[in-house]
């Protein structure tokens, strides 16, 4: 019985490797939509665009953004409701404001950390 090991075959320089995309935030920041009225947790996060056709072709055309940079799942909230958020990168900055995010699934998923974040609580981390 043969228990030599079979080198690894080495990269084929002629395939092309996606461009990474770097994620400006993490899971727990509080974030806020640059154009509209709303804030909100990530919980999630996509390296490029993950959603369906039909989600991305509603958005008007003026706004769309592009699908090569990562995406961010929010429980987002504005002044009405609650609800999840699909949102790219260059929508979002930084919310400074300090202020708790009010949406009904946070307790469940995180804790509220100094400084304004949230992290996962320990049963939701891998």
């Amino acid at each position: 019985m043969d228990r030599s090991i079979t080198p690894a075959l080495p990269l084929d320089a002629a395939m092309a490797m996606p461009p990474v995309a770097h994620a400006r935030f993490n899971v727990g920041d509080v974030v806020r939509h640059r154009l509209f009225d709303f804030r909100g947790v990530v919980f999630d996060v996509d390296p490029v665009f993950a959603n369906t056709e039909e989600w991305y072709e509603a958005i008007p055309e003026a706004v769309r953004p592009r699908k090569d940079q990562p995406f961010y799942h929010l429980l987002a909230e504005n002044g009405e409701s609650s609800y999840v958020a699909y949102v790219s990168q260059q929508n979002l900055i930084t919310d400074e404001s300090d202020e708790p995010v009010e949406h009904p699934a946070i307790g469940g998923l995180f804790d509220r950390v100094s400084g304004g974040g949230y992290r996962l609580k320990p049963v939701h981390r891998h």
